[in-house]
């Protein structure tokens, strides 16, 4: 999808109104289910089947969802769904075309927009219905239930799935039914129709609009440090021309020209320094001065590529679940539909990336061993072992066999193996040096991901996490197993302390089983209502950039 001026594009829309290892062509009809359908009288005027077939292959816009619009007046019995008796169109008719117009800041591609031929027809039957043609009513007709199908499936599907797949996204897409939204639209009074999104979606869409806004109205200079650091008391152009960028995005709530650091730039400075994920240290510093010299077209696009992905989930993935999102380097819990409290995590490193998938969690481990995965084995352990036998020893690691039980490392001829062909496992018994801690999560996957606890706490003080192996460690393992086990009258908090430092591995089955999301958003809107901002770690956005507007730049 090509975008030709992307500024520009947003602006004319905007005056329209505002483990841990790696290891559309032609729209398949969904089926139909009849009784999401309003029990009412159809308008009288009924469409020929043959005129809707001839639109069909004359229209080519249309025709990736020839297989929706036949199935949605055939249920219908071919009546009309946007043009009434006497020739005017339906209040329903004029909603969706101002629903289309007046939140058209959503990256979706021209064509999905009010198209001229449509905007022509349609203003000219609302000037006069009754010098219209019938041949033209029902062009227009037609063209209103396209123009539907090609906006919802671009505007609330996004992307088709395999598409997503290709870009390393395996979160299950989120299933539409656009010939039930559209029976919604046309029956049910305009108030009540509600957009098939995520509710962060929309949040991110208001974003853009004021993005855009701001890149309309504002000179965006790029901000150039004459020292390392400025602090409170210093005072130069450049902590003026900080205050105002500041001011631009809302972090400096009251004006001030004056080239001073105030404690009022200090506040704004960590408000701005928490929204892009940065060192929070209220002194103005390089980070600060890259994150304030993006370009507002970037940003712009960086919106746009989250809102893709946005699409795709779930509109409502339930009241408790436990999303990471990686570029963050968090992990958000959410009870009864609200965040109750993040953390940070480490993720997987470039070249060890985590993956995005969602499973459900499933088990709590206390005090676990640690199985050396395939790669690490490889590269790491038996290089080790070679050299020194005495290193498993030293790192509380003991050599199993399929029957679980421990083999004597004398007895191994180590110079046969390479890894691959290795026939046992190594395992790094339950303690205080274990690499996974005194507790992991298991969400089973195939990707041999899941959340554990590390005694390499100091990474999670680092700005940029992103060390692992590919799974997740996290901050406050405790918190997240009581969490886990709050409904559990068996799993006091002290029983898990205990659990946790026995040496002795111990499963247990949660009896309320929470969706675990691992998800790529490097553009946000906080439980807070504030824009974040965060780099493309594993240059996914690049990649979906591509796609989206043919070119990564």
């Amino acid at each position: 999808m090509q975008v030709r001026n992307l500024t520009l594009a947003v602006l004319f829309l905007l005056s329209c109104a505002v483990a841990c290892q790696q290891s559309p062509g032609a729209r398949t009809p969904l089926v139909r289910d009849s009784t999401h359908y309003t029990r009412q009288e159809y308008i009288d005027r009924v469409l020929d089947s043959n005129a809707l077939h001839r639109f069909l292959q004359e229209d080519t816009a249309y025709s990736p969802y020839s297989d929706l619009i036949r199935n949605f007046y055939q249920q219908r019995g071919y009546h009309y769904a946007w043009v009434s008796n006497d020739g005017s169109l339906t209040e329903q008719a004029g909603n969706f075309l101002n629903m289309i117009r007046n939140d058209d800041t959503r990256g979706v591609p021209d064509s999905a927009i009010v198209n001229p031929a449509l905007q022509q027809l349609y203003d000219k039957v609302t000037t006069d219905s009754s010098r219209t043609p019938v041949a033209e009513l029902t062009r227009l007709e037609m063209m209103l239930t396209g123009q539907f199908f090609m906006y919802g499936s671009n505007e609330w599907g996004g992307m088709t799935a395999d598409t997503a797949k290709d870009l390393e996204w395996f979160i299950p897409r989120k299933k539409l039914d656009m010939e039930s939204l559209l029976d919604s639209l046309v029956t049910l009074p305009a108030s009540t129709f509600e957009e098939p999104v995520n509710r962060y979606y929309v949040m991110l869409r208001q974003a853009l609009q004021k993005v855009a806004e701001l890149e309309r109205t504002t000179h965006w200079d790029s901000i150039h440090a004459d020292k390392k650091v400025y602090k409170k008391g210093d005072s130069s152009a450049v902590i003026a021309a900080v205050k105002a960028r500041l001011q631009a995005w809302g972090d400096l709530l009251a004006p001030d020209t004056s080239a001073l650091f105030t404690p009022a730039l200090d506040t704004a400075l960590r408000r701005f320094q928490e929204r892009m994920g940065l060192t929070i240290n209220g002194t103005i510093q390089q980070p600060v001065l890259n994150a304030l010299n993006v370009p507002l077209k970037q940003r712009i696009r960086q919106i746009l590529v989250n809102m893709e992905r946005m699409r795709w989930v779930p509109v409502d993935p339930g009241n408790n679940y436990l999303l990471v999102n990686i570029p963050e380097f968090k992990l958000h819990v959410y009870e009864n539909g609200q965040l109750a409290w993040s953390c940070n995590v480490v993720v997987g490193k470039p070249g060890a990336s985590t993956v995005i998938f969602t499973r459900p969690m499933k088990y709590v481990v206390f005090s676990p061993y640690w199985n050396v995965p395939p790669g690490i084995l490889k590269n790491e352990i038996l290089p080790a072992v070679k050299r020194n036998r005495g290193y498993l020893a030293r790192q509380n690691m003991e050599v199993v066999g399929a029957s679980g039980k421990p083999i004597s490392v004398s007895s191994i001829d180590w110079s046969r193996y390479s890894g691959s062909n290795f026939p046992y496992i190594i395992r790094q018994k339950p303690g205080r040096s274990n690499a996974l801690g005194k507790v992991k999560f298991l969400f089973p996957n195939e990707y041999n991901i899941y959340l554990h606890d590390t005694p390499s706490r100091y990474l999670f003080g680092e700005t940029k996490r992103s060390f692992s192996h590919g799974c997740i460690r996290v901050q406050e393992p405790k918190r997240l197993a009581e969490w886990l086990l709050r409904n559990d009258s068996a799993w006091t908090s002290q029983k898990i302390e205990q659990a946790m430092n026995s040496n002795k591995e111990k499963y247990v089955a949660l009896k309320d089983q929470v969706p675990v999301f691992i998800g790529y958003f490097t553009a946000f809107v906080n439980s807070k209502g504030q824009l974040n901002f965060r780099d493309d770690v594993y240059h996914h956005d690049a990649r979906l950039a591509a796609q989206l507007f043919g070119h990564s730049n």
